[in-house]
């Protein structure tokens, strides 16, 4: 209370600070966006009196199978797994505002100015669900020279974009091979049911996989692999701008510059609707 007294201004400033959401938040436009357009080819599917038809496991395999593999061969088999896994950010991704980020990173470089650096280490707790800040903040607590401080941390934000480039790289690659693998799967199709008219009992199951494969490859690569690729370049370049945000406020702090300054260069990278003003 006597610390809020005497700095009333911060007090507030602390107030409006909302840490890091603990755990990862649904984004519901990628949940509805999915479960919707998947909801109108099902109802479709059932309304036409046979959804039956529409599941067939040879063209499955053809095309999730063809699919997979193919995009084995332009990426390694480890980056193709992760991928799968970092797809999931699409749906579940701990959303941090830029605004929030400024506002966290000011009022650490107001508190190292007013207490001293050290000062920060009773904050590293606070900042388990930041890692990438927790970890540039134990960088400057242990007195690392400031140009090393951003140097690594550019380095880290960088690589960590790297990655998130791969992973929707895979998507992407994914999302064009799929339609190709349908098509593939038609001429197999064809082919089988040109190879046995004789028998009428195999025209209807080879016509079933021509069809079918390039449906499939359709809807995979047009409501699954290419939107949420898309999906995870925006979320990519969000947390992008947030991990900058990150690196120069931190970088400020190990400078001991004045926090006023971090405010004006930080509202430099931030979007107009977003600009903060923490100290008026």
């Amino acid at each position: 209370m006597a610390n809020a007294a005497a700095n009333p201004a911060t007090g507030r400033q602390r107030a409006k600070i909302r840490p890091a959401q603990n755990g990862a938040t649904i984004d519901f436009a990628t949940v509805f966006g999915a479960l919707g357009a998947f909801s109108v080819i099902a109802a479709a599917m059932i309304m036409g009196g046979a959804p039956g038809a529409f599941i067939d496991i040879p063209a499955m395999l053809i095309v999730l199978g063809g699919t997979f593999l193919v995009s084995s061969i332009s990426f390694s088999v480890t980056e193709v797994f992760q991928a799968q896994r970092i797809m999931a950010r699409a749906v579940l991704y701990q959303v941090v505002e830029p605004d929030d980020a400024a506002r966290h990173v000011l009022y650490l470089a107001d508190h190292a100015r007013q207490k001293g650096i050290l000062a920060l280490q009773n904050s590293l707790n606070e900042l388990r669900n930041t890692p990438f800040l927790q970890r540039a903040t134990s960088m400057v607590i242990d007195g690392m020279p400031p140009e090393q401080v951003e140097n690594i941390l550019m380095r880290e934000a960088d690589a960590i974009r790297q990655r998130h480039i791969r992973s929707a790289g895979v998507l992407r690659r994914a999302g064009e091979v799929a339609p190709a693998m349908g098509l593939i799967g038609t001429l197999v199709g064809l082919v089988q049911m040109l190879g046995n008219l004789e028998d009428p009992s195999t025209i209807g199951p080879s016509m079933a996989i021509a069809l079918l494969t390039t449906f499939y490859g359709a809807v995979l690569a047009n409501m699954l692999f290419l939107p949420l690729a898309n999906k995870l370049d925006r979320n990519s370049d969000a947390e992008a701008m947030i991990n900058q945000i990150y690196a120069i406020g931190v970088a400020s702090i190990s400078r001991q510059e004045n926090p006023r300054r971090l405010e004006v260069e930080i509202n430099t990278i931030l979007p107009p609707a977003r600009r903060v003003a923490y100290f008026d």
